[in-house]
């Protein structure tokens, strides 16, 4: 009876242990955690859009490229929030590294409400179409670098498999400094600037190449 009540005891406290496990490793709580965030960033988004000088249509008129900008970052943000939902939904472990990897990712992209406003106001200049682009860019830089610390603590499993190539991963960070390099094309003869308009096309490019959610992923 002595033995059966140690055995019972010792079971429980073996339960417990790996009852806290899952939960303090879960990718369902990280998800949970950066869907918040990103939802988070996208109202900040809308809040900074300031509301029409009139009742007229035609005070809509000043505010089409803050509008078009922060259209392009509610894209963005939604295909950062589908792809992450399907790589978590797929990774069967995480560590610490993917943890930090994680709030990596989110420290940019929680930047671009910033560049959006930036942006939106002051479209036409060079600064700011350079600087949307530099944080898409460090945003995409970090997804990757997620990318590779799932693989690195799901070995072996089918996730690993799945995010090992991706012409995708590499395409969008060289369209971003093209773009970025695009802002700096000058005025031609009486044409005025159009880099910035360059820029953001393909800062645009980027969001159509990943609107379809990575099909690695969604076959997984």
């Amino acid at each position: 009876m002595a033995e059966n009540l140690e055995a019972e005891t010792e079971q429980h406290e073996g339960e417990q242990h790996t009852a806290h496990l899952p939960a303090a490793f879960s990718p369902e709580r990280l998800e949970a955690f950066s869907d918040g965030v990103m939802a988070v960033i996208i109202t900040i988004m809308v809040l900074e859009i300031a509301s029409p000088d009139g009742g007229s249509i035609s005070a809509l008129v000043p505010l089409v490229p803050h509008l078009l900008i922060y259209l392009l970052s509610f894209t963005f943000i939604g295909i950062y929030w589908n792809n992450h939902h399907h790589m978590l939904r797929a990774t069967r472990r995480i560590d610490g590294a993917v943890m930090w990897a994680n709030l990596h990712l989110l420290f940019w992209l929680s930047l671009i409400p910033i560049a959006t406003k930036w942006s939106g106001e002051n479209h036409t200049d060079v600064a700011p179409a350079v600087a949307y682009g530099a944080v898409a860019l460090l945003a995409a830089i970090a997804y990757v670098i997620l990318e590779r610390f799932i693989i690195r603590a799901n070995h072996g499993t089918d996730i690993e498999r799945a995010l090992r190539n991706s012409a995708k991963d590499t395409i969008s960070p060289a369209i971003y400094v093209v773009g970025m390099a695009l802002a700096f094309v000058p005025a031609i003869g009486s044409i005025s600037p159009i880099g910035w308009l360059l820029s953001y096309l393909a800062y645009a490019t980027v969001a159509v190449i990943w609107f379809i959610p990575d099909r690695r992923l969604t076959r997984r």
